[in-house]
């Protein structure tokens, strides 16, 4: 079965990859390229984080549609994510193989993502 402690030892696996201690974000190049789905509950009330569904980045928004179009189990998203190539993965739905497919995706997108810069007050 798939788990946190699974997506953990994939995600920390990778080149470069580190996680906040017991957080479930990963990240490589300052970018995140796995971390827990933060679901609405209630709409005046702050989110719930997920650790039984992962969000991870995809090459675009036609793959992440083309991948919920073909594994409605598997991945989703929500409005929340509209323009956003990513999807939510049901940990429960996916095979160890498949999740190392995407995770290793994911972080190769992240690893040669442009960092954001700030722009600094004069």
């Amino acid at each position: 079965m798939i788990d946190e402690t699974v997506v953990r030892e994939i995600a920390l696996g990778l080149p470069g990859a580190t996680e906040e201690p017991g957080s479930m974000y990963f990240r490589v190049n300052e970018q995140n390229f796995v971390w827990p789905y933060l679901e609405r509950v209630d709409p005046k009330k702050a989110r719930v984080e997920r650790r039984d569904r992962v969000l991870v980045r995809v090459d675009s928004e036609e793959v992440k549609f083309a991948l919920i179009a073909s594994r409605p189990e598997v991945s989703f998203t929500t409005d929340h994510y509209n323009g956003y190539a990513m999807v939510i993965v049901r940990l429960a739905e996916i095979s160890r193989d498949e999740l190392e497919e995407m995770i290793a995706s994911s972080h190769a997108l992240a690893a040669t993502a442009k960092r954001r810069t700030r722009k600094r007050a004069g």
